[in-house]
């Protein structure tokens, strides 16, 4: 539970940052990590068309770069964008300097104002510059669809364990996730649909 759904310390870390929205509305909030790539982008954005839901993007800005036409179909099918910056790089293996810069080299691509840190980790002080300008979005829920530990049933799984009201759920359109998402999110959508909850994006 602590990988899965990140403890209450982690979360008092960055106490701005949104973690989990209303808990008293039956809705989650759909996030993918890491792309865009024409390896898994595009199956995630037919899977998504196929259910009507609509998700955000946390992509980075480098493959924004090389695969423009992968994140033009992500933008044309109505999706949210969010930075994640330009090249994945961890807070705090950089300097506040260099980690900004790079968050907005990828911002020129991306033109958004939702932020999400590589790995959930950043020094305070980026936390706090960066929040000036945008909306640090966290997880209540990842899926851990990326392990090479886990089996496309047990990404299911976990999604059938942490999803409460208000959780936001985080997959990876990557290529560590692809061969694990191609059976685990159809299944998990379809899930979180019988269950009753609805599907939204951040403002």
């Amino acid at each position: 539970m602590f990988i899965e759904q990140p403890a209450r310390f982690l979360r008092w870390l960055y106490p701005s940052a949104m973690w989990r929205m209303n808990p008293d509305e039956k809705a989650v909030y759909l996030t993918f990590d890491d792309g865009p790539i024409p390896e898994a982008t595009p199956f995630v954005l037919d899977t998504l068309d196929k259910f009507g839901i609509k998700a955000t993007f946390f992509m980075v800005g480098d493959n924004v770069r090389k695969h423009p036409a992968t994140y033009r179909m992500v933008v044309e099918r109505g999706h949210r964008i969010g930075n994640h910056t330009f090249n994945h790089i961890g807070g705090f293996r950089h300097s506040c300097k260099d980690y900004l810069e790079n968050t907005d080299k990828a911002n020129a691509f991306l033109n958004t104002n939702l932020f999400r840190p590589p790995h959930g980790w950043m020094r305070m002080l980026q936390f706090r510059l960066l929040r000036k300008h945008y909306r640090v979005v966290m997880w209540d829920l990842v899926t851990r669809d990326y392990s090479k530990r886990l089996t496309a049933e047990d990404v299911v799984n976990n999604v059938k364990r942490y999803t409460r009201n208000g959780s936001i759920i985080t997959f990876h359109d990557s290529l560590k996730s692809i061969d694990k998402l191609r059976t685990a999110l159809p299944e998990s959508l379809q899930w979180l649909k019988e269950q009753g909850y609805t599907f939204k994006v951040f403002d």
